[in-house]
């Protein structure tokens, strides 16, 4: 009896580790909220709080929805208000719930060879680069910032994916890796003003266009839909969804701050964010 009571202490021994270390959710989220510091920031802040984990794939938008569409994430947390209300549309999300905006801006060589800089109209802005054939590198890769890019040369009246003659070059990854192909080619780019802040490598890249309503950047997170997958931990996403909305997640928000600037202003409880 003794050696069978010994055993199963051995036993709970061994287990507890384990499932305290279980205490874990995954967040499938932008490439812009891990490169700029700010799940650094504010993830042990919440474990602090609640003892869970939060472990981030950092992919563009398009892949993150696309993770949390096959049940292999619990929350997906991005920046693509059309693709996210799609996505609770379709039954793949529980609700979209606002949590911060930053923005855009177009960042570009130094030299400003198509004269832009200062400009706070994208849209003119885009233009004069397809006149002019400035080079411009694009992320290609389905994220937040590739869609909101997209729109803007739609917005410019171009129809971008037509270009074929060298000029604007998708690369298909993520953001740091445009940044630093924008810089080794002195060309033009996209980019979330986050991790441009937090990017090391500027070279001879500064920000040339700036300050327009149509660079504004709104992130949502949503709840991956537990009727769909019955694996997704729903109540410690929720936990972490209920965090970040709270008065005290939307204070830390917005406390973060990158080269001494403020990265992202609260917007949970805006019905209109």
């Amino acid at each position: 009896m003794i050696r069978r009571w010994l055993l199963a202490l051995a036993i709970l021994a061994f287990a507890a580790p384990a499932m305290a270390q279980d205490k874990s959710i995954v967040v499938a989220s932008t490439t812009s909220t891990e490169d700029s510091g700010l799940f650094g920031y504010l993830l042990p802040l919440f474990k602090a709080k609640t003892g869970i984990t939060v472990r981030v794939v950092a992919l563009g938008t398009g892949q993150a929805l696309d993770v949390g569409r096959r049940g292999d994430a619990d929350v997906v947390f991005v920046h693509a208000k059309p693709e996210e209300e799609k996505f609770v549309a379709e039954g793949f999300g529980i609700k979209r719930y606002p949590v911060m905006y930053n923005d855009f801006v177009l960042v570009g060589p130094k030299s400003d060879p198509a004269g832009i800089k200062g400009s706070k109209d994208i849209v003119a802005a885009l233009k004069v680069l397809k006149d002019k054939q400035q080079p411009f590198i694009s992320r290609g890769d389905r994220s937040g910032t590739h869609l909101a890019e997209l729109r803007l040369w739609r917005d410019a009246g171009i129809d971008i994916a037509n270009e074929k003659t060298g000029w604007y070059k998708a690369i298909g990854q993520g953001m740091g890796a445009a940044l630093n192909t924008a810089s080794a080619a002195d060309s033009y780019v996209l980019a979330d003003r986050g991790t441009w802040l937090s990017f090391k490598n500027k070279g001879e890249l500064a920000i040339v266009v700036e300050g327009d309503k149509r660079l504004f950047n709104q992130y949502g997170v949503m709840l991956v839909n537990p009727a769909r997958h019955p694996s997704v931990k729903k109540d410690w996403g929720q936990q972490f969804i209920d965090w970040l909305v709270s008065r005290n997640g939307q204070r830390d928000i917005a406390a973060y701050t990158t080269e001494k600037q403020q990265l992202s202003d609260p917007t949970a409880g805006d019905p209109a964010a």
